[in-house]
């Protein structure tokens, strides 16, 4: 069984009533609506292992716009698609560099990481998975025609990162008009990451993972589009603090929460006006605040 045809077969209940479920998705990629946006967590992480190309498709299956994922730097300089800065979570890396420890990914080359399988702890079904680099990622993501929020991951053990990934974005056709005013997103926990994308490219929309003092708002706002809050952080009022506020690139600030598998959650977030919700388990979320 294809990895495409065991995720569409674990996901298929989602995916009943499926002409509403396009609509209402095609209607938040327009942004023509008042649901909120639903960003596939790392791919939809709940149906396939996080960060591969089969997250992706699985999320592709669901007929979700936008996927959500983490880019670190290999050893060698090669941009890699994986969430922990370790690889023993999500990859055989133990078994396969024994004596490795503790197996963070600066200190492997792309091509060590190229051998690792990155699906059997998520199933058997994907076994063989690969971690991808972010070429081949933002390969995937054009193929199906979807959007990205990207993450820059522990900016503060990659120096120069985001040169790098501008770099690679160019190279990939990603930094068109048309990818950078519909298609892109660019985030990171690190202030001064989001802020040497900014000065980098300026016309990149960027978000700032976080929830920072409503008092110390403006000042981020210099620099981001996005205030992006874990949900367990979340009020109406923050919300509303957020939203008076323009961004970079004068208009209002977004409010994009994270990460949220929960539908009362979900709706109850959407009651206090959140732009976008990350989730692991994006049909969830959207039949819960559509």
């Amino acid at each position: 069984m294809s990895v495409r045809t065991a995720t569409a077969s674990a996901t298929a209940a989602a995916l009943l009533g499926g002409c509403f479920l396009l609509s209402a998705t095609q209607a938040q990629a327009s942004g023509t609506q008042d649901s909120p946006v639903v960003y596939a967590h790392r791919g939809a992480s709940a149906y396939a292992p996080e960060n591969t190309l089969a997250a992706v498709d699985a999320a592709d299956d669901l007929d979700i716009a936008w996927v959500e994922n983490d880019v670190q730097r290999t050893k060698d300089g090669v941009l890699v698609v994986v969430h922990d800065t370790t690889l023993s979570r999500t990859t055989d890396a133990e078994e396969v560099f024994p004596d490795r420890a503790p197996w963070a990914v600066k200190d492997f080359t792309a091509a060590e990481i190229a051998k690792l399988d990155a699906g059997s702890w998520f199933g058997a079904g994907f076994t063989g998975a690969r971690v991808p680099t972010l070429s081949q990622y933002l390969h995937r993501v054009e193929r199906n025609r979807q959007k990205l929020l990207l993450e820059i991951k522990s900016p503060q053990t990659y120096p120069g990162i985001e040169r790098d990934i501008l770099r690679v974005l160019r190279k990939e056709g990603w930094l068109d008009r048309g990818h950078v005013k519909h298609r892109l997103v660019i985030q990171s926990f690190g202030a001064e990451s989001v802020k040497n994308v900014h000065v980098q490219r300026p016309d990149v929309v960027t978000g700032f993972l976080g929830t920072p003092a409503v008092a110390d708002l403006p000042s981020y706002a210099a620099f981001t589009d996005q205030i992006n809050p874990s949900h367990t952080t979340v009020t109406a009022d923050y919300v509303a603090a957020v939203q008076k506020l323009k961004g970079a690139h004068g208009k209002r600030l977004r409010v994009n929460t994270w990460t949220v598998n929960d539908a009362a959650k979900a709706a109850e977030l959407a009651g206090f006006g959140v732009d976008g919700i990350i989730t692991d388990r994006p049909d969830t979320i959207l039949d819960a605040t559509r």
